[in-house]
């Protein structure tokens, strides 16, 4: 639907005057170096976006120091945090957090203002309890995963531990099992991320399948501090009743598996109220920025607006989805149409379904998205992108970001603009620091204070000052959408 003024919601609460002084305090004078120094730890990495010597363009040193010195990026991050939370797809607070969205870009003066409907997948958690009950009482940190089951009766079982799904054998029938898979510490982190995620994304419909009646996952983490890591995981297949399942913190996951490989017998108890109601009309929020000479080919920049049910939301993706409105509103102020429109997407349904992705990929599959640019691993320094496309798209893409001075590797992009790669996009994700972002990654410490204004504002620069650079570059390679 398109939007029409409604009753504005509720304001969230802004920042203090003090914050946004310390936020004033942070940026510095116009330059031609960045506004803050990167974190110690980073000192031999790029500083962030710098414009190169000699790039006579007046638009993009406005936008990448325009970024650079705004404080609202970091209140706006605190408006979606504080005042609306967290917002699981189909939620109240997701309502809420749509209206937000929509707000804003009717107050930044956006075009093109939608809301785009998606049906969404409504799955509420409940009250949970996870424990050992031999060889002594105790309770478990554990947070049920998005799309398990209830138990209309607490389930009772056995431990059996594995370290691979591929290791489920007939011994995990009538058991609970403990799917011991060990993140492991890569750089960047979204490697060991990848190398582990299966184990919580197939597991439990594999050990389902398998004959088990519970499922605990080690959490996907290398650092915690007895603190649980939910997200999403698989229906089993049809036929297959699905089994109550839950993450567990890293030091229960390896308590359990000492205990188990010392022949020492472990029993646990679940016990989770969840339940999942039927599906809900949610929307994509949408606006942009029209182009001046090819209105009809897109570069899209977004992030997820949807978020877990534990903590604000902070880094995934209330950080992504704020440096997108924030490099909208920065194109929109320079006075100055690109040559390409430019368009901002708040996805739906990202962390227990995808649905806003596939349904705007099939919602725009007649327009023509040069490239789509995503956010979605925090609100760290940017340090670079990564982008999926052909040879000719990525030479075309490193010749139009040189002026930003970073670099550009290939593979990746982001969960949400991925069903658009059928049609042919170039596909790019934002790729910021992200040696925390898994300490936080889906708990309950996924909060405001955890992201830090400078490495915000300098994320922003990044996108705002790419996207530019792609909606005015030379025309762009012929694409070639894949069968």
């Amino acid at each position: 639907m398109v939007w029409r003024p409604a009753p504005a919601a509720p304001a969230g609460p802004r920042v203090s005057a003090l914050a946004v002084g310390l936020a004033g305090l942070l940026a510095a004078p116009v330059g031609c170096r960045p506004a803050a120094p990167p974190p110690p730890a980073l000192a031999a990495a790029p500083a962030g976006p710098t414009v190169a010597p000699g790039v006579q363009d007046p638009q993009l040193q406005a936008l990448v120091y325009g970024a650079r010195r705004s404080a609202s990026t970091f209140e706006r991050l605190a408006a979606l945090c504080d005042g609306v939370g967290p917002r699981l797809a189909g939620s109240p607070a997701m309502v809420a957090a749509e209206a937000w969205g929509l707000d804003l870009f009717q107050k930044d003066g956006q075009e093109g203002i939608a809301a785009e409907p998606v049906l969404v997948p409504v799955w509420i958690r409940g009250d949970e309890r996870v424990e050992i009950l031999a060889p002594w009482p105790a309770p478990l940190q554990a947070l049920a995963l998005g799309g398990s089951p209830g138990t209309s009766e607490p389930v009772e079982a056995d431990v059996v531990v594995v370290r691979r799904v591929e290791d489920l054998g007939p011994e995990v029938a009538g058991k609970i099992v403990l799917f011991q898979t060990v993140m492991p510490e890569t750089e960047p982190a979204t490697g060991g991320y990848g190398a582990a995620v299966r184990a919580r994304g197939q597991g439990p419909a594999a050990a389902a399948a398998a004959g088990a009646v519970g499922a605990l996952v080690r959490s996907m983490t290398t650092r915690s501090l007895g603190t649980p890591h939910t997200g999403g995981t698989s229906a089993p297949a049809d036929g297959v009743r699905a089994i109550p399942s839950v993450a567990v913190s890293t030091e229960n996951a390896d308590m359990i598996t000492r205990l188990v490989e010392d022949g020492v017998t472990v029993r646990v108890r679940l016990a989770l109220g969840a339940s999942t109601a039927p599906d809900a009309t949610g929307h994509n929020i949408v606006a942009e920025v029209r182009g001046a000479e090819l209105p009809g080919e897109v570069v899209l920049i977004g992030g997820h607006l949807d978020s877990w049910d534990v903590g604000q939301g902070a880094h995934d993706d209330g950080a992504g989805v704020v440096e997108s409105i924030e490099a909208l509103r920065l194109i929109r102020q320079l006075g100055v149409r690109p040559r390409r429109t430019v368009r901002a997407v708040l996805f739906a349904n990202e962390e227990n379904g995808l649905r806003g992705g596939v349904a705007y990929a099939e919602a725009h599959a007649a327009e023509r998205h040069v490239a789509a640019i995503e956010s979605d691993l925090g609100g760290g320094w940017p340090l670079g992108f990564s982008a999926t496309g052909t040879p000719e798209q990525l030479a075309w893409l490193r010749a139009a970001a040189a002026p930003l001075g970073l670099p550009i590797g290939e593979g990746g992009g982001g969960a949400d603009i991925g069903p658009l790669k059928g049609q042919g996009t170039l596909l790019i994700g934002l790729r910021p620091d992200d040696r925390h972002y898994f300490d936080v990654h889906h708990t309950h410490a996924d909060t405001l204070d955890k992201v830090d204004p400078a490495s915000l504002r300098e994320a922003t620069a990044a996108l705002a000052g790419l996207a530019w650079l792609l909606a005015n570059a030379p025309p762009a390679p012929v694409q070639s959408p894949e069968p």
